[in-house]
C-alpha cells in the first residue's frame, strides 16, 4: 500500500512537470528552435550602425567566409558568419556613398544613380547558401542522433522497469541498475517533444525500483541526502533567477537548470513533493515572465505590422502616371522620402510578414524611383535636342550679325527670335549661356543697324516726347471733370498713342509701363470694368501656366494672331471712314456708329498688346 502511494505521488508530481515543461517548450517554441538565416541579405535585418573593418577587404571577408564553408557544420558560429556579412555590407554601403557621389559630381541626376553591379556579392551569397546547407544537414544529423538517444533510453526504461517487477531479485539487480542509471544520464539529448515524457518513464522507473529494492537504508538514506542537497542547490538558484533583469538569460538558465533536475535521483518521499512545489514554482514564476516578455513583442510586432502596412498603403495609393512637370515630381519624391523615413523609426513587425513587408514597400519605391528615372531622361532628351536647334539658331544669328543690308537681316533676326520663342526649355546649366550667344549676335547686329540709322532714332525721340506728352495729358484727366466727358478723353488719348510710332528701345518698356499704370488707374476710377476684369482674369490665368513655357508660347502665338486679325478689320473701318460724306442725320449716325466701332477695336487691340507683354514678361 505504501509502494502504490508513493507511485501516485510520483505520478502527480510528474503531471506537474509535464504541464510546465509544455508550456516552457511551446513558449520556446518561435524563439529558441528557429533557425537563424543567414543568406538573408534584407538591407533592414542587418546591423547598419557598424564600420567597415580596418583590416578586412571585402576580398579578405570572402576568403573568411571560403574558409568557413569548407567547415563541417558543427564547426561553423553563426555569430562570425553574421559579423562578416554585416562587415561585407558596411563596405559596400561606403562603396554606393561613393560611386553615387562621384555619379553626381560627373554632372547626373541623383535620381538617375543605379550602382554597378557587384561581383563580390554574388559570390557572398553563393558562399551563406553553401554555409545554409551545411547547417541544415548537421541539424538533420543531429535530430538523427536524438532520435537513437530516445530508442536507447526507452530500453533503459524497459529494462529498468522489468527489473523493478523481479522483487525476489531487486537486490541482485543493483549494481546493473546503477549501471543502466549513468549509460542513460551519459546518453545525448532527445527530441524536444519527447524531453518531458521519456524523463517522467525514467523517473518513475527509478522510483518503483528504488521502493522495491530492498537494500541498507543507510545508503538508500545517504543517497536521498546528496540528491536533496543538489536539488537544493538548484531550487536556490532558480529563486535567484526570478529577480534576473534579462529575461532571456533567465529562461535560458533555467532550461539548464531542468536539465541537472533530471539527472539527479530522487529525495526522501515525505519530501518529495514539497521540494519539487519549491523548483517548480520557481521555474512558473520564470516562465511567466517570459511569456509576458514575449506576448508584449508580438503586441509590439503588430503595432509595427499595422503601422507598415498603412505606410505601403500610402504610397501605393500615389499616382505616378499624373506627373507631367519637375515640380510634381519632386513633389512626389518628397513624399516617398519621407514615408521611407517613418518605415525607418519602426521596429520590426514578426518573421512571417516582415520580410514580405518590406519587399512590398520596397518595391513600390523602386518603381517610382524608375518612372523618375524615365521621365527625367525624357526631359533631358528634349532639352537636348533643343539645344541643338539654340545653337543652330545661334551659328545662324552669328553668320548674319556683320550683315549690313538692315531692313532684309533686321526681318531675318527678328524671324529669328521668334523662332527661339518657339523652342522650348534646355538644361539649366545651358540655358544662360546659349541664350547670352544668342543675345550677343542680335546685340551685336541691332547696334550696328541703331548707328547706321541714327536718323530713325531721331523720330523716336519725337515720338517718345509725344508719347510722354500723352501720358501727361492722361495724369491731368482729374475729379472735376464729368465721367462720360473723362472716359471719352481716355478713350481720345489711347486712340492717339496708338497712333504714335516707335520710340527708342532701350526707353519702350519704361514708357509702356508708365503709360499702363496710369490708364489702369483712370480705368478703376472711371470704374471702365469690363476691360479690367478681363485683364485681372487673363493674369491669374498665365499666373497658373508660367511653369509651363510650351503653354505660354502657344498663347502667345494666339493673342499675336488675333491682334493682326483686329489691325487688318481697324485698316478697313478706317479706310471705309474716308470714303463718307455726311449730309444726312441718317448718315451723320452711321458715321458715329463707325467711329464706336473703331474705337473698340482700338481698345481692344490695346488689351490684346498690354496680354502680348504680360506673357513676354514671364517668359
Amino acid at each position: 500500500m505504501e509502494l502504490r502511494d508513493q507511485s501516485m505521488s510520483v505520478e502527480n508530481t510528474d503531471k506537474d512537470l509535464t504541464l510546465n515543461e509544455e508550456a516552457v517548450t511551446a513558449s520556446n517554441g518561435n524563439e529558441e528552435t528557429t533557425v537563424i538565416d543567414i543568406n538573408d541579405t534584407d538591407v533592414s535585418d542587418t546591423d547598419e550602425t557598424s564600420e567597415p573593418s580596418k583590416h578586412l577587404s571585402k576580398e579578405e571577408i570572402i576568403a573568411e567566409l571560403d574558409n568557413i564553408s569548407r567547415k563541417e557544420g558543427a564547426e561553423i558560429a553563426r555569430d562570425e558568419v553574421t559579423h562578416l556579412k554585416q562587415l561585407f555590407y558596411a563596405i559596400r554601403k561606403v562603396e554606393l556613398a561613393e560611386e553615387k557621389k562621384a555619379f553626381i559630381e560627373r554632372g547626373n541626376e541623383e535620381s538617375a544613380f543605379a550602382p554597378m553591379p557587384d561581383s563580390l556579392e554574388a559570390k557572398l551569397h553563393e558562399l551563406l547558401n553553401t554555409i545554409k546547407e551545411k547547417k541544415a544537414q548537421y541539424t538533420a544529423q543531429i535530430e538523427a542522433q536524438r532520435r537513437e538517444n530516445l530508442e536507447k533510453k526507452q530500453a533503459i526504461i524497459a529494462e529498468l522497469e522489468k527489473m523493478a517487477e523481479d522483487t525476489d531479485n531487486v537486490n541482485r539487480h543493483y549494481p546493473r541498475f546503477r549501471e543502466l542509471s549513468q549509460e542513460f544520464k551519459s546518453l545525448g539529448e532527445v527530441p524536444a517533444t519527447d524531453i518531458t515524457d521519456i524523463w517522467r518513464s525514467y523517473q518513475a522507473a527509478v522510483e518503483r525500483f528504488y521502493d522495491q529494492l530492498k537494500v541498507n537504508k543507510d545508503l538508500r538514506d545517504y543517497d536521498f541526502k546528496k540528491n536533496l542537497e543538489q536539488k537544493q542547490l538548484l531550487i536556490d538558484e532558480a529563486e535567484k533567477l526570478v529577480a534576473e533583469h534579462d529575461v532571456i538569460t533567465a529562461f535560458r538558465r533555467l532550461q539548464e537548470l531542468h536539465e541537472k533536475w533530471r539527472e539527479i535521483g530522487p529525495v526522501a518521499k515525505e519530501i518529495r513533493e514539497e521540494i519539487w512545489n519549491k523548483f517548480k514554482d520557481a521555474s512558473a514564476a520564470i516562465n511567466k515572465r517570459y511569456q509576458a516578455f514575449f506576448e508584449e513583442r508580438k503586441a509590439r510586432e503588430r503595432e509595427n505590422e499595422t503601422a507598415k502596412t498603412a505606410i505601403c498603403e500610402r504610397i501605393e495609393a500615389l499616382d505616378f502616371s499624373s506627373l507631367k512637370s519637375h515640380a510634381a515630381w519632386e513633389q512626389m519624391t518628397r513624399e516617398i522620402l519621407a514615408a521611407q523615413e517613418d518605415w525607418k523609426k519602426l521596429g520590426f513587425a514578426s518573421k512571417k510578414v516582415n520580410n514580405s513587408l518590406f519587399a512590398r514597400f520596397r518595391e513600390t519605391c523602386d518603381r517610382f524611383f524608375a518612372k523618375k528615372a524615365e521621365y527625367f531622361k525624357s526631359i533631358r532628351d528634349v532639352h537636348a535636342t533643343n539645344l541643338e536647334k539654340k545653337t543652330a539658331l545661334c551659328e545662324r544669328a552669328e553668320a548674319l550679325k556683320d550683315s549690313t543690308d538692315w531692313k532684309k537681316t533686321g526681318d531675318e533676326f527678328i524671324a529669328l527670335q521668334k523662332e527661339w520663342k518657339s523652342v522650348g526649355p534646355v538644361d539649366k546649366k545651358h540655358s544662360d549661356a546659349i541664350w547670352h550667344r544668342f543675345l550677343e549676335a542680335c546685340d551685336y547686329f541691332f547696334d550696328n543697324r541703331k548707328k547706321a540709322t541714327s536718323g530713325v532714332r531721331k523720330t523716336e525721340h519725337a515720338n517718345l516726347k509725344q508719347k510722354q506728352e500723352i501720358i501727361e495729358s492722361l495724369k491731368a484727366i482729374g475729379d472735376d471733370m464729368e465721367r462720360e466727358e473723362a472716359i471719352k478723353r481716355v478713350r481720345e488719348l489711347m486712340n492717339q498713342w496708338q497712333q504714335v510710332g516707335h520710340v527708342p528701345y532701350k526707353d519702350k518698356d519704361k514708357v509702356y509701363d508708365t503709360y499702363r499704370a496710369i490708364v489702369n488707374e483712370l480705368y478703376d476710377k472711371l470704374d471702365i470694368k469690363e476691360v479690367r476684369a478681363g485683364m485681372d482674369k487673363f493674369a491669374n490665368s498665365i499666373n497658373d501656366i508660367s511653369n509651363d513655357e510650351n503653354k505660354l508660347y502657344r498663347e502667345r502665338e494666339r493673342l499675336v494672331r488675333a491682334f493682326e486679325q483686329k489691325r487688318n478689320e481697324l485698316k478697313t473701318y478706317e479706310n471705309n471712314l474716308g470714303f463718307f460724306n455726311v449730309k444726312s442725320k441718317s448718315g451723320n449716325s452711321l458715321l458715329r456708329d463707325m467711329e464706336r466701332k473703331v474705337q473698340r477695336i482700338k481698345d481692344e487691340l490695346s488689351s490684346l498688346e498690354e496680354k502680348i507683354k504680360l506673357i513676354d514678361s514671364k517668359l
